[in-house]
């Protein structure tokens, strides 16, 4: 039987190749690949040879870079739906593998859009692109902001487990906010209050028209010059009625001098001004008599991709389900002079995508059945800002309130058999102690991303789960080789010199036996998580705890039939 299934699926994959129309490169060496690739035969279980085929099919160039809205798309999203297909998993979207994302494309036009400051000594014009960096919320294409009074809010955070609200007793609706980029010192290193991204939303909350986050590079860990080549190009956002998380009509970043000669003109010290903010209890500041006139116009364009979402049912508890996601989606073709350059995103994230493929495959081998359902995720618009994800999480074809967790894969670097295993974000959920035993068993060490990694966790799709509620696992292999011959650290810092960029290639030399490891770990885990009664939650403190205390209350009140 299992020989048959082998046997099926290696002639699937020839047809596949042909399809996408790899086996049709010219040149003796390339053609010889692609043979190779399509007799290949798949094992059922998590191997290096497996995963090595399917990183080689998503990373050639005959897939482009895997763009969305491109010839890429269309190959990467059949390539899955046909192995999710082959290895008899259910569509996970209904009767479909498809589930279709919307998407609103902006560009800002800058000789039609500004930004002034109003005072009782006159209008400062503040110029854009130099002094502040600014986008319509949602892809509106016209926001017109009039005599908007302007505010500090502090850090612009409203944090209930830690008793800390930057708004507290003061309406800003229709007000400009301004706000520090970073937390007070009490809410640690990581935390999602931190978030440019958590400071536009929480704005959007309490009503206000346009929030400007005070740039700080050692904070943000980015330099303005990134800042502004990030937000000059097009933005992607989902619709407004799409997105699980508001956006004020106006967001953007404002440069730290611009900002102290604003505070300056409204007869307050910045440095007052962040010194109070750092301290419990602060009060929203009316900054004098200033006044926010912006127009903003953006040029608009509408389109969708589409996520590819498989299932297997559970045996006793199909209505709960485990995620294992990763992000098809890369940077693509682009023209450099005149050749093309093709950014394949080997390991960003055809590895993540191989990982999800693999996975699937042993959990349609074993036996028996896991009680809950597993549902394989694999989402387009990451690299425009988790889009794909997003989405997901606002229209989840498994109620969010029943599932588990996410186990979330985005680049996996090949460093071979390592001491150590990382989960970025250790320490924010109860799921870690549901790793730690797979860990120990292979004589492993279960530790942290590095400090200099900190920002990682906010980086991937599991971040749309954890901002839903859900608690996720974000698992990075090892950086510690186990032979002294090996340097894996050495080989994250060489991959982050490749990272986006067109020499981001599949390499045969690649060691996959570390990767091969960390499937077989990943599996492991949300093979006990299916097998159980148990909710994981994140820890007493989290910015995401109560959010899946909220979700979970919820599903408790709703009737089900099984209760009659």
């Amino acid at each position: 039987m299992r020989f048959l299934r082998r046997r099926t699926r290696s002639f699937l994959f020839a047809v596949t190749l042909a399809a996408a129309g790899l086996a049709a490169r010219s040149g003796v060496a390339a053609q010889d690949r692609a043979e190779h690739i399509a007799s290949h035969e798949f094992d059922p279980q998590i191997t290096a040879a497996d995963f090595a085929t399917h990183v080689q099919v998503l990373a050639s160039d005959a897939f482009g870079g895997r763009a969305p809205d491109t010839d890429g798309e269309e190959k990467s999203v059949q390539y899955v739906r046909a192995m999710f297909q082959q290895l008899g998993l259910q569509p996970g979207n209904g009767d479909s593998y498809f589930q279709s994302v919307p998407v609103v494309a902006s560009v800002l036009d800058t000789g039609r859009s500004r930004v002034d400051v109003a005072s009782p000594h006159g209008t400062r014009a503040l110029k854009l692109g130099d002094e502040a960096i600014v986008a319509s919320g949602a892809g509106r294409p016209e926001v017109s902001i009039d005599r908007s009074a302007i505010v500090f809010a502090g850090y612009g955070i409203d944090a209930p487990e830690q008793g800390w609200n930057d708004y507290a007793g003061v309406d800003v609706a229709g007000k400009t906010v301004i706000v520090l980029i970073g937390a007070p010192a009490t809410f640690g290193s990581v935390t999602y209050y931190a978030r440019a991204a958590y400071k536009f939303e929480e704005a959007a909350r309490k009503g206000a028209s346009a929030a400007f986050v005070v740039h700080d590079a050692r904070e943000s860990g980015y330099e303005w010059s990134y800042l502004k080549a990030r937000w000059s190009g097009v933005q992607f956002d989902l619709p407004v009625k799409d997105d699980p998380q508001p956006t004020p009509p106006l967001r953007g970043w404002i440069s730290a001098s611009a900002a102290d000669a604003l505070f300056d003109s409204a007869g307050v010290r910045a440095r007052d001004l962040r010194t109070q903010a750092g301290k419990r209890g602060f009060v929203v500041q009316r900054l004098g008599d200033l006044k926010l006139d912006a127009t903003i116009e953006s040029s608009i364009v509408e389109g969708q991709s589409r996520n590819v979402i498989a299932k297997l049912a559970g045996t006793t508890h199909p209505d709960e389900a485990v995620v294992y996601s990763a992000h098809w989606d890369h940077l693509g073709t682009h023209a450099d002079g005149a050749r093309k350059q093709i950014f394949n995103g080997a390991v960003d994230n055809a590895t993540g995508v191989a990982a999800v493929l693999e996975i699937a495959d042993k959990y349609a081998a074993d036996e028996p059945r896991p009680e809950r359902s597993i549902v394989f995720l694999v989402p387009t618009l990451e690299e425009s800002g988790l889009l794909g994800s997003k989405y997901y999480t606002a229209h989840p074809t498994v109620p969010l309130a029943k599932t588990v967790a996410d186990i979330n894969f985005d680049a996996l670097v090949a460093v071979g058999p390592a001491r150590d295993f990382v989960v970025v974000g250790l320490g924010m959920s109860e799921l870690d102690e549901w790793v730690r035993p797979s860990v120990a068993r292979r004589q492993r060490t279960l530790v942290g991303e590095a400090r200099s990694d900190k920002d990682n966790f906010f980086r991937s799709d599991h971040l749309s789960f954890a901002r839903a509620g859900v608690p996720v696992l974000f698992m990075r292999g090892g950086t510690q080789s186990t032979s002294s011959r090996g340097d894996a650290y050495a080989l994250w810092n060489a991959y982050g010199k490749r990272y986006h960029t067109p020499a981001d290639r599949f390499d045969p030399e690649w060691d996959l036996r570390g990767i091969v490891e960390d499937l077989d770990i990943a599996y492991e885990v949300g093979r006990k998580l299916a097998a159980s009664r148990e909710w994981p939650n994140y820890r007493e403190g989290n910015a995401f705890r109560a959010l899946r205390d909220a979700s979970r209350a919820s599903e408790a009140t709703v009737p089900h039939s099984d209760s009659h």
